[in-house]
C-alpha cells in the first residue's frame, strides 16, 4: 500500500492550507486514516484521524481549527487547516490502517511526509 500526500507548503500565520492523501495498492478496506506531524526536536504526534465507523479524533491543539474529511470509497483523506499558527510548522505524515481481505485485521502504512511551514 502506498500513501501519496500533497498540499503542503508555506503560509503566513492565520492562513489556511489543505492536505490530501490518497492510498493505493492492495486495499480491501480502510480501518482508519489520518494525519500525524513531527516538528523539529519533537516526537511525532497525532493531528487528526477518521475511522471507517465515522469516528473522528483531533489533537487538542488543532481542535476547532482543523477539519478532517475522508472518502474511504476513494481511499482518500483531506485535512483542512485554518487559522494556522507558527507552532503548526512540522512535517505532516499521512497514516492509514488498511486490510487486504475480510480475514485481515489491518496493517499500518505511512506516507513520506509533506512540509508545512507557518511564518509569523
Amino acid at each position: 500500500v502506498q500513501l501519496q500526500a500533497s498540499g503542503g507548503g508555506m503560509v503566513q500565520a492565520g492562513g489556511s492550507l489543505t492536505l490530501s492523501c490518497v492510498a493505493s495498492g492492495s486495499i480491501y478496506s480502510i480501518n482508519f486514516m489520518g494525519w500525524y506531524r513531527q516538528a523539529p526536536g519533537k516526537q511525532r504526534e497525532l493531528v487528526a484521524v477518521g475511522t471507517s465507523g465515522g469516528s473522528i479524533r483531533y489533537a487538542d491543539s488543532v481542535q476547532g481549527r482543523f477539519t478532517i474529511s475522508r472518502d474511504f470509497a476513494k481511499n482518500t483523506v483531506h485535512l483542512q487547516m485554518n487559522s494556522l499558527k507558527s507552532e503548526d510548522t512540522a512535517i505532516y505524515y499521512c497514516n492509514a490502517n488498511t486490510r487486504i481481505g475480510m480475514w485481515d485485521a489491518g496493517k499500518d502504512y505511512w506516507g513520506k511526509g509533506t512540509q508545512v511551514t507557518v511564518s509569523s
